[in-house]
């Protein structure tokens, strides 16, 4: 088991673009380098103030790079180190050299190092990382020997402490970004199923109107050619819903063939008696030339919108939805009066990513935000026709 941990961490990868510096970075900098200069200046027991701050001053740099470049930072940072603290100790075997022995309190930034390593690394350059920053603490030590085993334990522990903070971090960042994904995926499934039964549905109209025609072609020209008519839009319609699906559909399940609600379907989610908080649902508009995946992802949109209000709301008595009609585009509107506290958003989970993928999939946008006096409202706006309208 621990042959396989060790080769699973040589072989995991650095994280996906890490941040580059920031305004934080620079105000680090800023603090650390006058740090080093007043070190060096103002401290009575540095026999050489100029290595002091050239050693503050090289600390402070590699830090600009931790997170781009974390095993050239720890490799710079440490191997410098080293440099210094095996001059100090040949400088101790000569009375007559005068060589500092002492750092300034600044070097306590390369602390930041091995968390950046286990944080933005990849697995062999932690571990490279971490050998080089083993190899310096025994250097170090003997330039400046511990007191006792507390401090050597110490010394130790606060690197050991700062790799375990990064990995950690990492970790949980790695397993956010999974269940982000993995709620997006569901949600391409979920609409790809529709979208199947969508295209089983034109099909199955298309294949009766062209048996419709035929019987008529003879008898009633006219009829026939409305028949044609009838095929030519449905059969356009298919195609672009062919065209969404095979977006968004990732693995091959077998969809179930069941009817798809649709913004007619809405009004069943309405509860005015009996549930608290009470659903009001209010439809406005012509829905006929609606896409039957426009239909169905508005209804899941409310039906996961009226979920979350109930469930996060806190102190909500009313859930008003709204659909209405806005020329090429339909929209949906949703809105509590619970608690508007910032926490409500963040309670809703991945539920709200499957919904934003669900939106944008289909060319539409969602928005999700705090009302002025109380509650929450989402607002999504769907092209009536779907996506690549």
């Amino acid at each position: 088991m621990v042959r396989n941990a060790v080769r699973a961490l040589w072989a995991e990868p650095r994280p996906s673009q890490p941040p580059v510096r920031v305004w934080r970075d620079w105000a680090l900098l800023g603090v650390l380098v006058p740090w080093s200069v007043l070190d060096g200046i103002l401290r009575e027991d540095v026999a050489w103030p100029p290595v002091t701050v050239t050693v503050g001053v090289v600390l402070a740099l590699t830090l600009l790079w931790r997170r781009t470049h974390p095993l050239a930072a720890v490799a710079a940072a440490f191997g410098f180190l080293i440099a210094v603290d095996v001059a100090t100790i040949i400088a101790a075997a000569e009375p007559t050299t005068a060589f500092p022995a002492v750092m300034p309190w600044s070097t306590a930034c390369v602390l930041l190092l091995p968390y950046s390593l286990f944080r933005w690394g990849a697995g062999r350059e932690a571990a490279i990382g971490l050998v080089i920053i083993l190899a310096w603490l025994p250097v170090t030590f003997t330039a400046e020997p511990p007191e006792n085993a507390a401090e050597l334990a110490a010394g130790y522990g606060f690197f050991l402490f700062s790799a375990a903070l990064g990995a950690s971090i990492r970790y949980h960042a790695n397993t956010r970004i999974r269940d982000i994904d993995q709620a997006k995926l569901r949600e391409r499934e979920q609409l790809a199923r529709e979208l199947h039964d969508t295209v089983a549905h034109h099909v199955s109209a298309i294949a009766v109107q062209a048996q419709a025609g035929r019987t008529l072609a003879a008898s009633h020209p006219n009829r026939a050619m409305a028949a044609l008519e009838i095929i030519e839009e449905a059969a356009s319609r298919t195609l672009d819903e062919m065209r969404t699906m095979v977006g968004v559909l990732r693995e091959g399940e077998e969809p179930d063939f069941v009817p798809q609600p649709g913004v007619t379907d809405i009004a069943r989610l309405a509860h005015r008696t009996g549930n608290w908080p009470r659903v009001d649902v209010e439809l406005s508009g012509d829905f006929d030339d609606l896409a039957p995946s426009v239909g169905a992802a508005i209804y899941r949109l409310a039906q996961e919108s009226i979920t979350n209000a109930v469930r996060h709301a806190r102190h909500a008595t009313r859930i008003s939805v709204r659909v209405a009609d806005d020329d090429n585009c339909v929209r949906l509107t949703v809105r509590d009066n619970g608690d508007g506290s910032p926490t409500g958003q963040g309670s809703w989970g991945y539920g709200l990513v499957g919904m934003t993928e669900r939106a944008t999939l289909l060319g539409g946008t969602l928005e999700v935000g705090p009302n002025p006096d109380s509650g929450w409202t989402v607002n999504a706006v769907l092209p009536k026709a779907g996506a690549g309208t």
